[in-house]
């Protein structure tokens, strides 16, 4: 081990919003304040606020992943990918990053916390097009909107979702970027908020859902890409962009057993309604 300041304890909440892994989920936390620092994957200043800011920040969002397969692109320290994969076994997680001592040490973590539901790719997003697609795409603190657009719609199965852990300039950056996803074939975008326990704050995200895509394939050989079935735990969208401006989103509430209870309210159908991009 190296001379470093320790992981802050894990905060009231978190054992629920890690549903009985958040022993994983601490270690996770001390590897990140360990090694994560060490190489220069999150600075030292980020160690106090490990569980707020970034472990707590990407749990939020594990609900909203349907039954994956998923693919975290510009992995980076595993932020939100290796979250997701702890808070979800059932789901299998592709991390994708370029950088060769960025996945040196995501596969060292992988292995640390025997998590078998994670596959480590050293590959840009664009050199995986065609080999890995997905229903799921997520990316946080990557590049904005457009560029994310650009990179991920081919990873996409048709109807899939990029989900992009925002903050709170979210609905500005979704404004500012629609003709960038018009663009590449996105049809909805919206904002929307996520909580969970622990969380005094909600997490934002930038869902955008592409109507195309190469839909050849799989992410991963031991789960067939498909279309998730929806989010277990409550979320709301917050605000989006379509046609004729900004809009609040549409949608029906739903749930699955397993989660706190709660559902969506995210934009339906394709082409209309108030986060319609056309």
């Amino acid at each position: 081990m190296t001379d470093r300041m320790p992981a802050p304890a894990a905060p009231e909440g978190a054992a629920d919003a890690f549903r009985g892994r958040l022993g994983l989920a601490e270690r996770f936390a001390d590897i990140l304040a360990d090694t994560g620092v060490s190489h220069g994957l999150i600075g030292p200043r980020e160690v106090p606020r490990l569980w707020e800011r970034h472990l707590l920040n990407c749990v939020a969002i594990a609900d909203a992943m349907g039954d994956g397969p998923i693919i975290d692109v510009g992995s980076g320290a595993g932020l939100p990918g290796v979250v997701l994969a702890i808070a979800r076994p059932d789901v299998e997680v592709h991390l994708v990053e370029p950088l060769l001592r960025r996945t040196q040490w995501l596969h060292s973590v992988v292995a640390e916390l025997g998590l078998s539901n994670v596959t480590v790719h050293r590959a840009r997003a664009e050199e995986v097009a065609g080999s890995l697609v997905a229903p799921i795409v997520t990316a946080r603190a990557v590049a904005r909107l457009d560029k994310l657009a650009r990179w991920c719609a081919p990873l996409l199965t048709p109807g899939g979702r990029l989900v992009a852990l925002k903050g709170h300039s979210a609905a500005q950056e979704l404004a500012e970027d629609r003709a960038g996803l018009l663009r590449y074939g996105a049809v909805r975008a919206e904002v929307t908020e996520h909580s969970c326990p622990g969380l005094s704050d909600p997490v934002l995200t930038i869902d955008v859902e592409f109507e195309g895509g190469p839909a050849v394939g799989s992410a991963g050989s031991r789960t067939k890409a498909g279309r998730g079935k929806g989010p277990r735990r409550a979320q709301r969208a917050r605000s989006g962009v379509g046609g004729s401006g900004r809009g609040s989103a549409r949608g029906s509430a739903g749930g699955s057993a397993g989660g706190s209870g709660g559902g969506s309210t995210r934009g339906s159908g394709r082409g209309s309604g108030p986060n319609a991009l056309e």
